[in-house]
């Protein structure tokens, strides 16, 4: 899917068939970190360590990972369907941390909650959320220029250099919510995105080398 992110969308399925918050939010970046994590060790190991930041959302907060209707096919709820997408953003990015180090790869994975910003991601959200957005602005939405800060801190701020499994927002560290921090999910999540995207090739952490 050429998106790069997706939100509150009614139910649509991507071209190889997942459930479009899950393949667009999640699947298409787990596989692309992980194409590109031989690229990533390379250059860590040449001097500084490389860093990975996955784009978080404090909708997290409010998610569940079905692991029995990952594709909402049963039930469908573009909230849900967003939240779920935020949080397993968020499960990856903290087992991503667990399985380099186990590695001892000179990379790390931390997550980034660039926050509320005003972008045409709102385009499906309902008309009073729309109508908020309209109204308030700038007194409660940043601009894109804003929200890109955070992602930039954690790709590049001196001070994070080989510091993993954060979670950042506004330039500090935050908690995440405590199903993100679940192992065994995870586990299960990670497994379930090698299995769909045929990353692993059916077999270990899809960590090539």
């Amino acid at each position: 899917d050429p998106a790069a992110g997706v939100m509150l969308e009614p139910r649509a399925e991507t071209e190889d068939g997942f459930e479009r918050h899950l393949g667009v939010n999640f699947l298409g970046h787990f596989l692309l970190t992980l194409l590109l994590l031989p690229a990533l060790r390379a250059s860590g190991a040449e001097g500084q360590g490389s860093r990975v930041v996955t784009v978080g959302s404090a909708t997290h907060y409010v998610g569940a990972v079905d692991m029995a209707d990952l594709h909402g096919r049963h039930a469908y709820s573009p909230y849900a369907a967003y939240a779920q997408s935020k949080l397993a953003l968020a499960l990856f990015a903290l087992r991503l941390q667990r399985v380099l180090d186990a590695r001892g790869d000179p990379v790390t994975s931390n997550m980034a909650d660039p926050g509320v910003v005003d972008t045409e991601l709102y385009r499906h959200a309902g008309w009073v959320l729309r109508t908020v957005k309209r109204a308030l602005g700038r007194l409660v939405f940043k601009s894109p220029e804003e929200g890109a800060w955070t992602l930039v801190y954690a790709a590049a701020a001196p001070e994070l250099e080989g510091v993993g499994g954060r979670y950042l927002r506004d330039e500090a560290e935050a908690e995440p919510l405590g199903a993100a921090r679940d192992r065994e999910l995870q586990r299960r999540l990670w497994a379930e995105g090698l299995r769909l995207t045929g990353a692993g090739g059916g077999d270990g952490d899809g960590v090539a080398g």
